[in-house]
């Protein structure tokens, strides 16, 4: 696929059989991009962090990897730092320094932790970034109260700023972040339905991952005071970014590596969760999506407990299933789909040939990560 390739997005099951090839990852630039989010965001939301109430404080810092359990300083995994590095590169597009991104980058990172925080809560994860999740290690009360504390310093971080840009740029995150609750709204919701249709995932995810990365790659050129018309192209961008992104994560969700996605294995399954490669293997039709729908009714019936006790074989007789509907490689072939829109979007704006193929970049980084 070349960097300006276009493509159709569509919902439909039976006339997805094209093959979309893997984008080849400019690791160099890259690399040198997510660094570039961390040390220049860090700092700042270290800072920021550093202003809630004890116990929160050290909570949140546990979260973030900046210590372990015991409070000593560690350097845990913080995150892949994406969003960051988003905020920052628009800030480019906009002509300004990418240091003008920075404190949306910050609210950004901040909005996402605080749903971290709250949907480890919610299901029932024990593990994130090869350790306990805040809820396991300090109670279900503290990982809601520094969550909703970092929401409020999202929405602080702008606000202080001072500027007709800034209030621009929070009433975006705040529509961002309301679009992020309807969607792990949706997910619970359909973890108890029999049946999901394929629009009604991808709505439900274009909420709940979409909706953050699309603001991510807006913020920092509204900060450097870029026009509504540049930010909705760019929210274009991290929108279908972001579809691509999530669906990456519902494969990693079901055939990731455990020891590079740092959940358990089968994890989605674990939660029932009715993910892409679920929903589009039902969807598909045949014996094996068939039988794939009797157990998963079955399973619907069960109580947490009896889905604890399934051994791994029968976890992975339903990935299986899943893979040989079709699901698997609908799932895959998406993500490329929404990769190839995503990149669209950038020709509607005029930018320096460098800062886009940087936003290429990550782009393709984000298709074929493994964790």
């Amino acid at each position: 696929m070349t960097p300006r390739t276009r493509a159709r997005t569509s919902t439909s099951i039976g006339n997805r059989g094209e093959t979309v090839a893997s984008p080849a990852i400019d690791t160099a630039s890259v690399t040198a991009l997510l660094e570039r989010g961390r040390t220049l965001a860090t700092p700042v939301l270290r800072a920021a962090v550093a202003r809630l109430a004890p116990p929160m404080d050290t909570v949140a810092a546990y979260h973030f990897g900046w210590i372990d359990a015991a409070g000593n300083p560690s350097a845990g995994d913080g995150g892949k730092a994406v969003r960051p590095a988003l905020a920052l590169l628009s800030a480019e597009v906009a002509g300004a320094a990418p240091e003008t991104g920075v404190p949306g980058a910050v609210a950004v990172e901040l909005v996402h932790n605080f749903s971290l925080l709250h949907d480890d809560l919610m299901d029932g994860d024990e593990q994130r970034r090869h350790r306990d999740t805040v809820w396991k290690v300090h109670g279900p009360a503290q990982a809601i109260l520094v969550g909703d504390a970092l929401f409020a310093l999202a929405n602080e971080i702008l606000l202080e700023l001072g500027t007709v840009d800034a209030g621009r740029a929070t009433r975006r995150l705040t529509l961002a972040t309301r679009k992020l609750i309807d969607g792990q709204a949706q997910d619970i919701s359909y973890e108890h339905r029999e049946r999901v249709t394929v629009e009604e995932c991808l709505e439900m995810e274009g909420n709940k991952t979409g909706a953050l990365l699309a603001c991510a790659v807006s913020i920092g050129a509204v900060l450097g005071g870029a026009d509504d018309r540049t930010a909705d192209i760019l929210e274009r961008y991290g929108y279908h970014l972001g579809l691509a992104f999530q669906a990456v994560d519902d494969l990693l969700g079901i055939w990731g590596d455990p020891d590079a996605t740092g959940k358990q294995t089968w994890s989605d399954l674990r939660q029932r969760k009715k993910s892409l490669p679920v929903v589009a293997a039902l969807a598909a039709g045949g014996p094996a999506s068939e039988r794939l729908a009797r157990i998963l009714a079955a399973d619907a019936k069960k109580t947490e407990t009896e889905i604890a006790d399934f051994t791994e074989e029968e976890f992975a007789s339903r990935a299986a299933l899943i893979e040989e509907a079709g699901g698997r490689e609908w799932t895959s072939q998406e993500a490329r789909r929404q990769h190839a829109t995503a990149i669209a979007a950038l020709d509607e704006i005029e930018m320096p040939e460098k800062i886009r193929g940087e936003l290429v970049a990550l782009a393709d980084f984000v298709v074929v990560r493994e964790r």
